[in-house]
């Protein structure tokens, strides 16, 4: 049995029925350690932008490159994936978990959550929080 076939058994009822796998925007960029990891297509990146400046560290690597480009994405970071739809994240989040990664989440509800957790307001309380 390979890493991606252990994963998978792990992923049980519990593991979904609990949501171990994702987690909100708002609730990922208060971790002091989180990096938000963007796989959306490179036009997609040109398009649409999300610096983070205050937040997260971000890295911007489309899904299909991810394989090849694995260890730019650090292990000991809370990892949070993002795509538009919730399709690329999904399979990049398990190819991760596959590869050892432990603190990895699909960040939920794609364009319309992140960007409701980058309200001025919002943004305005995590920079008096920190």
């Amino acid at each position: 049995m390979n890493e991606l076939e252990r994963t998978i058994e792990n992923m049980d009822f519990p593991y979904f029925a609990t949501g171990q796998h994702k987690i909100d925007p708002e609730s990922f960029l208060k971790k002091s350690d989180a990096v938000l990891l963007d796989v959306r297509s490179k036009e997609e990146m040109e398009t649409i932008k999300f610096p983070l400046k205050h937040h997260a560290a971000l890295l911007e690597i489309p899904a299909h490159e991810v394989p090849s480009r694995i260890d730019e994405i650090p292990e000991d970071k809370s990892i949070g994936v993002f795509c538009s739809s919730g399709i690329r994240c999904v399979m990049i989040f398990l190819y991760l978990q596959s590869k050892g990664y432990k603190n990895v989440k699909i960040l939920e509800g794609g364009y319309n959550n992140l960007i409701a957790a980058l309200m001025p307001g919002k943004i305005h309380k995590h920079l008096n929080n920190n």
